[in-house]
């Protein structure tokens, strides 16, 4: 039974006093159900807040992005070494927000190798526009996707890896994909993971994101093969987040 996992992207929003009063409220939420996994994902440059008051808690600090190399002429980029190094646990790689700003398939391999070389976990994400489910082409995309960002990965750093299936079509937009179509979607990566890593690619966690709130977590996570959720907005708020954990 693979523990449930919850997440949380808060994108670019918050100052640093409101991370940090954000920060606090997940701690509480996440003390409660520590059968659950919980991490948020803060802008960099809240990072270091955030950091401190989750110290001594079970609340993973999340890096939402970073770049493939170590270091170098690389003006405004962050690379995995520095988020281990700020107090990171588990980067975000290939969100469709990346992606749709111009980040490939194979820079998306590229940086879940950095992340796992720096030592940390990554949440690998995964998903088709609405175009592409509209011509029937999820499957071919997810395939796709899943061949660039696990090219050069092993079995044993399969094992600090995770990830999410998030439709961009339902990514704050408030359209839900059905349980159903979140089954079928999760179903075809657990299919492509035991493809390249046999029993290993049963390890992983896959997490449903897009437009997550109170009222359809649940169901969500009844779901066939959904083992968390990648929430976006309703994780600035804590009191939407909180039943979105308490209900994992």
């Amino acid at each position: 039974m693979r523990p449930r996992f919850i997440a949380g992207n808060w994108k670019m929003h918050g100052l640093e006093a409101e991370a940090r009063a954000l920060a606090a409220e997940v701690v509480r939420a996440a003390g409660a159900r520590p059968a659950v996994d919980v991490a948020v994902f803060p802008p960099f440059t809240a990072l270091h807040a955030v950091r401190q008051v989750l110290r001594g808690s079970r609340v993973l600090l999340g890096g939402q992005a970073c770049h493939e190399v170590d270091h170098g002429a690389h003006t405004g980029e962050i690379s995995a070494s520095m988020l281990a190094d700020a107090g990171v646990n588990v980067v975000l790689c290939g969100h469709s927000e990346r992606r749709a700003a111009g980040e490939s398939d194979d820079a998306v391999g590229r940086r879940v190798l950095a992340v796992a070389r720096a030592g940390l976990r990554s949440i690998v994400c995964l998903g088709e526009t609405l175009a592409q489910r509209e011509t029937g082409a999820t499957a071919h995309v997810l395939e796709r996707q899943f061949i660039a960002a696990f090219a050069g990965v092993t079995a044993a750093e399969l094992r600090a890896i995770d990830l999410a299936y998030e439709p961009v079509w339902a990514i704050g937009t408030g359209r839900t994909a059905t349980p159903q179509t979140a089954s079928e979607a999760h179903a075809s990566l657990r299919a492509l993971l035991v493809g390249k890593f046999g029993e290993a690619g049963r390890g992983p966690r896959i997490l449903y994101g897009g437009s997550v709130k109170p009222a359809n977590s649940a169901e969500l996570l009844a779901s066939p093969g959904v083992d968390g959720l990648l929430v976006g907005g309703a994780s600035l708020d804590a009191a939407q987040f909180r039943p979105i954990i308490e209900s994992a």
